[in-house]
């Protein structure tokens, strides 16, 4: 994905915090008031307990939709490795248009990969293919509903 330039200007304040390998990050059903984008490292999101996303991507953003529609976390989030980010308050896209941009660029990826799925789940359902295969598509659509802005790629 890259940083967008103003994207990472913004940034550039914000403060630093690390969590150390299987630290939580985020609880699920908690509002942590915080938006996290990760400046390096590895985390694993979770869902009842089942990772459904690996992100090591530089940039990735956690919270957005907390922060968005001021509801708790959908996910926890966890690191696999040492791991850095950015910490700003969940108000933040709000105030800074280039972190509104970044975060809405991330979630329309997200709507066209799932789109792009579900074309291809309806597709696997009509050729009547297995329920393995099924399943595994419906995975994949849920890991790009709920990536932090991570490459789809997992």
């Amino acid at each position: 994905m890259g940083l967008d330039i103003a994207f990472g200007k913004s940034l550039t304040s914000l403060p630093l915090v690390t969590y150390r390998a299987g630290d939580a990050i985020l609880d699920a059903g908690s509002k942590s008031g915080k938006l996290l984008i990760l400046k390096r490292g590895a985390v694993g999101v979770f869902r009842e307990d089942v990772e459904i996303a690996r992100v090591a991507e530089p940039g990735a953003v956690f919270g957005e939709l907390s922060a968005l529609l001021n509801e708790p976390h959908s996910a926890d989030v966890r690191a696999l490795e040492d791991s850095e980010f950015y910490v700003a308050d969940a108000t933040l896209p709000a105030k800074d248009p280039a972190v509104l941009l970044q975060v809405a660029k991330i979630l329309a990826r997200r709507i066209v990969e799932a789109n792009k799925n579900l074309v291809e789940l309806k597709h696997q359902l009509q050729a009547g293919r297995s329920p393995s295969a099924v399943s595994n598509l419906l995975q994949k659509i849920q890991e790009i509903l709920s990536v932090g802005g991570a490459s789809l790629e997992t």
